[in-house]
């Protein structure tokens, strides 16, 4: 069990995420936080913490000076604090291989802005990254756990826990059987994102293979079937299907998803990849709006391995909560393609680990050793918390891992001796896709006597996470102590970019 803390001082827009158009009422922070804990269904939160994600109608957030750009919305989960642990030795979370927050701040540093603090998830920051990990031979996962002195924290410790699934060449990838859920709404037009749309999905059919198919639905005002499943051996109906796509009308986000499932489970192949992937900005206004029952449905289609995958696009009108709680339920990854090259990566870098799953449920847990342990924090996952107890329950919902994907925590851990051989065992519970029987697997967290240079890398990309969101876990360190370190470590064209976006919000916070 963690504890999470929020700060005050914003005010938070409650509002239905699908209909965006509904009646909305705006709740002052400090008011949510003089409520009773049993009033906010989170006893191991503040009075303030929203509820979990488990329904679309949720809260959106906005800073009432410099406001965001024509309604973006964000969800502020909180910040995990410091747990002894003589009082909770286990820390237990979901895995998440989501990146959509890290390019949805490299947008708005682009663009000369800062993003506002509720964008930020740190752990998708740090995911953002490739790991190094070697990967399994003769098992699903492989886990890396080490720690080394903290390069911001004189009498901390940093803890990464990794962990790498066993790759697949392209040519042993299951066929895919796709169903494209296209948002052409008036939006879309906004920013020629429809046009990014459309040159990220060309990307990704001319990766397919001769064995997997595509479908199409698009919706506006209403949705329709623009190209029934079609084998990739016909890649020129595909393509032209994709290149006629044109903006129109309203937003009618749940008939498109609805339409874009049926069509799904009208072709299902047991034996090959199952899934619906979701091209949009998030903004709806036509349709379902209560939302609770499309969320079930999604929840539904995944136990029948029909999977949902989102990747957002734009960024005036976009709704970053919508996008990501429909990936969770539809067990799939949320994504955010600000560019050409973004859409290259994830539909041709990593296409097999983005389409076949190896993995559901992934569970991680941390049992730290009290005798050389006083306390940790989690760094990010606050929206991934999972009960210790269920832990080993094997009906919880928790995270999907592809094909040679990884995972990356980071803590922050106070130790009550010098350090150790070891600090504690990190677990890893899992749904074997493939044998479809649960698994779980073990490694000692070790101690090193310095960070490796990834792991410090992976330091400064958090603690710039941590600054940007406000955390009070910030305020020992600047971004010029983020720079320092991630010039000194950082290779490869990924973080050699992230150098210059730290570069630029110095020159934005000055401004």
């Amino acid at each position: 069990m963690r504890k999470i803390v929020k700060t005050s001082g914003i005010t938070i827009l409650v509002a239905s995420l699908i209909g965006c158009s509904s009646s909305v009422q705006f709740v002052s922070r400090n008011e949510s936080e003089n409520k009773p804990a049993a009033e906010q269904g989170q006893s191991n939160q503040v009075a303030s913490s929203p509820s979990p994600p488990s329904q679309l109608a949720d809260y959106t957030l906005k800073k009432s000076v410099d406001p965001l750009p024509n309604d973006m919305y964000f969800k502020d989960y909180g910040t995990n604090q410091f747990v002894s642990t003589a009082k909770d030795r286990l820390s237990t979370f979901a895995a998440d291989v989501d990146t959509a927050s890290y390019t949805i701040m490299r947008n708005f540093i682009k663009d000369g802005n800062l993003p506002p603090a509720e964008a930020i998830r740190v752990e998708e920051f740090i995911n953002f990254f490739p790991s190094s990990y070697p990967a399994p031979t003769d098992q699903t996962f492989a886990i890396q756990a080490d720690s080394g002195p903290s390069p911001f924290q004189k009498n901390l410790q940093v803890v990464r826990i990794g962990i790498k699934g066993k790759e697949l060449r392209a040519e042993e990838r299951k066929p895919a059987n796709l169903v494209f859920v296209i948002d052409v709404s008036g939006s879309m037009n906004r920013e020629n994102r429809l046009e990014l749309v459309k040159k990220s999905l060309q990307v990704l059919v001319d990766q397919l293979q001769p064995t997997d198919s595509v479908g199409i639905v698009v919706y506006g005002s209403e949705g329709r079937v623009l190209l029934p499943p079609t084998s990739t051996e016909d890649k020129h109906a595909i393509l032209s299907a994709i290149d006629e796509l044109q903006p129109e009308g309203s937003t009618n986000a749940e008939e498109g998803l609805v339409l874009g499932y049926e069509m799904a489970t009208r072709s299902f192949k047991p034996s090959a990849i199952n899934r619906v992937i979701l091209c949009s900005d998030g903004v709806a206004n036509v349709g379902e709006t209560g939302a609770e029952g499309i969320l079930r449905s999604i929840e539904d289609y995944a136990r029948k391995d029909i999977y949902l995958s989102t990747f957002g696009f734009g960024m005036g009108n976009y709704n970053d909560v919508l996008m990501e709680q429909l990936a969770n339920k539809g067990e799939g990854n949320y994504a955010y393609i600000d560019t050409f090259s973004e859409a290259r990566r994830i539909f041709t870098e990593s296409l097999t680990g983005t389409l076949q799953t190896i993995a559901r449920d992934v569970k991680i847990q941390v049992e730290f050793d009290p005798k050389k342990v006083d306390s940790y924090r989690l760094i990010g996952y606050e929206n991934r918390d999972v009960r210790d107890k269920d832990f080993r329950n094997d009906k919880t919902d928790a995270g999907e891992v592809g094909a040679g994907h990884s995972v990356t925590a980071l803590y922050e851990v106070k130790l009550a001796s010098p350090a150790h051989a070891d600090l504690g065992t990190v677990r890893v519970r899992y749904h074997n896709t493939s044998s479809q029987k649960v698994e779980e697997i073990s490694e000692p967290v070790k101690v090193q006597n310095a960070l490796s240079p990834d792991v410090t890398f992976l330091a400064a990309v958090a603690e710039y996470g941590e600054i940007l969101r406000e955390s009070p876990y910030a305020e020992r360190s600047s971004l010029a102590d983020v720079l320092k370190l991630a010039e000194a470590t950082a290779i490869g064209e990924e973080q050699l970019e992230f150098v210059r976006l730290v570069k630029d919000s110095m020159a934005i916070s000055r401004n």
